[in-house]
């Protein structure tokens, strides 16, 4: 994971999840079978908060891919205060709506 940020964004840390953007018109499916990109995780990091956080591994995943998600869908929390605190909402809003499908 730390090899991936390195590469792909210039930073020589690790991290807990990544996005990257499939750009390629060419990867549409269907309506409802459109590839938008991919989404890694760093499980270690994720069972690592999960542990401390006293947390189900599955439920930090699902807060990770969520994240990664938004992600690919525009969203960047990294742009500033209002753009974090929108994709901070749509998170809840996300993660809220999944709960009731458990």
């Amino acid at each position: 994971m730390k090899h991936l940020n390195r590469t792909y964004r210039g930073r020589n840390t690790t991290t807990d999840v990544l996005s990257f953007p499939l750009d390629d018109a060419s990867a549409a499916g269907t309506e409802m079978d459109v590839l938008i990109g991919d989404i890694v995780i760093n499980m270690h990091l994720c069972q690592r908060r999960a542990e401390e956080e006293g947390r189900d591994i599955h439920d930090v995943a699902r807060k990770l891919l969520i994240h990664g998600l938004l992600h690919l869908a525009g969203y960047d929390h990294e742009t500033g205060p209002v753009e974090a605190r929108r994709m901070k909402n749509r998170e809840r809003t996300l993660a809220n709506a999944l709960s009731k499908v458990d």
